[in-house]
């Protein structure tokens, strides 16, 4: 059997108890180490599990899966992943794999940044496509995400903004060249990819830990911050759409820069709001 197990969005004690159970018997068991970040080390998950664990990078789980799903046709391996195993393209990709090899699969699945953004206080049914944005290359500078969020600001829905990370990554001349020399660690924040308008947004990091931090204002406001004001990642924004309801300003307003928040969602966006 070849098991997905999502970890949760912080430590090694987010494990569901089934998935844990699985893991502890599982004849191997792999972290996919870069679509997402925990916020402990592997040794950490080891010393928990009681077991070893052993790193997925891109490179493994996207040309080399063959290597983690051998044997899981006669044997139990999992394949651990940050969140939810169903928040990246490429944990659908690896299991397809596994079904045309014709190997039994199970999902386990955990919190993800997709259900856990509602701790900002927005609904969760008021959100539209969720988009990521890349890091730029001099030749790559691909521009759909903004389609999406237009198509979002059109139907006056909310936005969740995935910004990048980028975990043992080669240089374009490093791989061309085939060298094994990797980059080191980037994480996109958000005080790069605002830019000054009355949009209000808000602008969370380590969602769904204990020093998550969740910053309110308009574009325009957090795109004045420091970067140490949003400390250090995981980081991802919402762009707040014009249906937003007088419920969710009055959550979201904990976490406004200043008083702006309310006269921004007032003369703006026309929510009716009963005191200030």
């Amino acid at each position: 059997m070849f098991y997905l197990i999502g970890l949760g969005l912080f430590d090694e004690k987010d494990i569901t108890i089934r998935g844990l159970e699985i893991v502890k018997n599982a004849t191997r068991v792999y972290l996919e180490s870069y679509t997402s970040i925990l916020m402990v080390d592997k040794e950490r998950l080891e010393a928990f599990y009681g077991r070893e664990v052993i790193l997925a990078d891109r490179d493994m789980v996207e040309t080399a899966s063959d290597e983690i799903l051998s044997h899981a046709s006669t044997s139990d391996v999992a394949l651990l992943v940050v969140g939810d195993p169903f928040g990246a393209t490429t944990h659908h990709d690896i299991l397809l794999r596994a079904r045309a090899l014709n190997i039994p699969t199970d999902v386990v699945h955990n919190a993800s940044i997709m259900n856990a953004i509602g701790a900002c206080g927005l609904q969760l049914y008021s959100f539209g496509q969720a988009v990521s944005i890349p890091f730029w290359t001099d030749t790559w500078k691909p521009d759909s995400w903004l389609g999406r969020i237009q198509e979002n600001v059109g139907l006056g829905l909310h936005t969740l903004v995935l910004l990048d990370i980028k975990v043992k990554e080669q240089s374009e001349e490093d791989l061309a060249r085939g060298r094994k020399i990797f980059q080191p660690p980037r994480y996109m924040t958000p005080a790069s990819t605002l830019s000054p308008t009355h949009t209000l947004a808000l602008a969370l990091s380590r969602v769904g830990t204990p020093t998550q931090s969740i910053r309110a204002g308009t574009l325009a406001q957090l795109a004045t911050l420091p970067e140490d004001a949003f400390g250090p990642p995981l980081h991802s924004l919402v762009i707040v759409g014009s249906r937003v309801h007088p419920m969710e300003i009055e959550f979201t307003s904990k976490w406004a820069i200043d008083g702006d928040w309310l006269r921004v969602a007032r003369d703006v966006y026309a929510v009716e709001i009963e005191s200030e």
